[in-house]
């Protein structure tokens, strides 16, 4: 048994980009006439992992399981209560605001809802050009330029540029989301639920033209998602969240195939399996709500809803085992 973080952190590692170490995330309760802090809401409790550059890994969980606030603690969009991110080697996650600012052209984040993120009131021009004229000191003609080049690149025609969000569907829009994340050529975005708000139909075309972005612009993508079938689309490795904790951490194939947890297990044998020559996976119930993060249960904090638990889970918190290349699982059953 050992820790996640001595296994999988190697900051200063020439392929490595993002290197999380032991990040938590609490937030106050306040309570009181006084407004004094009786507790801790544990959004991210002790999460550590890698991603090396060019690939994509994929973090799933349930609503309440700290999935958004670890890609917002991991863009300094949020201070970390504890703990370590380490960007090409330079720790970013005690760096003041004014410090970050620079690390901006290179870490980017596409969010949910195309509409609610992007301004109303702003052109297509004006929304992907703002980065530039934040960050660089291009001329006019030469933001338009940029800004014909990767809005051409994600699908939409030049002359889009002109028109304002309320002009175009839900995946146009979140393409232009994409667009604006790209127009100063960062090196690591992170996907947070970017097509949970899309038709299925339009979800696979922008799946599609984001895996082409990644192999024409030697993108590395951190992706958040409730939804398996989306993330094995696109992933690499595969990261399962339950309650601010990583349950297990795999290659793709590997836990899709083999996983270990009992909670990834319920996860994934939820899923339909259309093909009738595939194997339908055995059935695993998960019961009950998910306990809320401000008082998580003891020892590991799925056992209240696990239909393997036993004595030792109430008392102990399972430490990361190795059981494959690559494939970390934290559950007493392989202790």
């Amino acid at each position: 048994m050992t820790n996640l973080q001595t296994i999988t952190s190697y900051s200063g590692s020439d392929d490595i980009l993002l290197d999380v170490q032991n990040i938590k995330k609490y937030f106050p309760i306040k309570g009181g006439v006084l407004k004094r802090t009786i507790g801790h809401l544990k959004a991210v409790d002790d999460v550590s992992f890698t991603v090396k550059k060019g690939e994509t890994l994929g973090i799933v969980g349930e609503s309440g399981s700290g999935k958004s606030t670890l890609g917002r603690v991991i863009l300094n969009l949020l201070d970390p209560t504890e703990g370590k991110i380490y960007f090409n080697g330079q720790e970013i996650s005690q760096l003041k605001r004014k410090q970050v600012r620079p690390l901006r052209k290179d870490m980017q984040i596409v969010f949910q809802d195309p509409f609610a993120s992007l301004n109303s009131k702003m052109s297509v021009a004006e929304l992907v050009e703002e980065p530039l004229l934040v960050q660089t000191s291009l001329s006019k003609s030469q933001r338009k330029e940029r800004a014909i080049e990767i809005i051409e690149k994600v699908g939409l025609r030049a002359d889009d540029r002109l028109k304002y969000p309320h002009e175009f569907s839900g995946g146009q829009r979140q393409r232009i989301s994409i667009a604006r994340a790209l127009i100063m050529n960062p090196q690591f975005v992170i996907c947070d639920e970017p097509v949970s708000a899309l038709d299925v139909s339009i979800q696979a075309q922008v799946l599609n033209l984001m895996k082409d972005l990644q192999d024409d612009l030697g993108l590395t993508y951190l992706f958040i998602a409730h939804d398996l079938g989306v993330v094995k689309h696109i992933s690499d490795r595969v990261a399962v969240m339950y309650l601010g904790k990583i349950a297990e951490i795999a290659p793709k194939k590997e836990l899709y195939e083999n996983p270990l947890h009992p909670y990834t297990q319920g996860l994934l044998s939820s899923i339909p399996v259309i093909d009738k020559s595939k194997k339908q996976r055995e059935k695993i119930k998960i019961t009950g709500d998910l306990p809320s993060p401000a008082n998580p249960p003891s020892g590991c904090v799925f056992r209240t809803r696990c239909p393997k638990a036993h004595d030792r889970c109430a008392v102990e918190q399972p430490l990361f085992t190795k059981k494959a290349d690559g494939h970390y699982v934290a559950c007493h059953l392989y202790t």
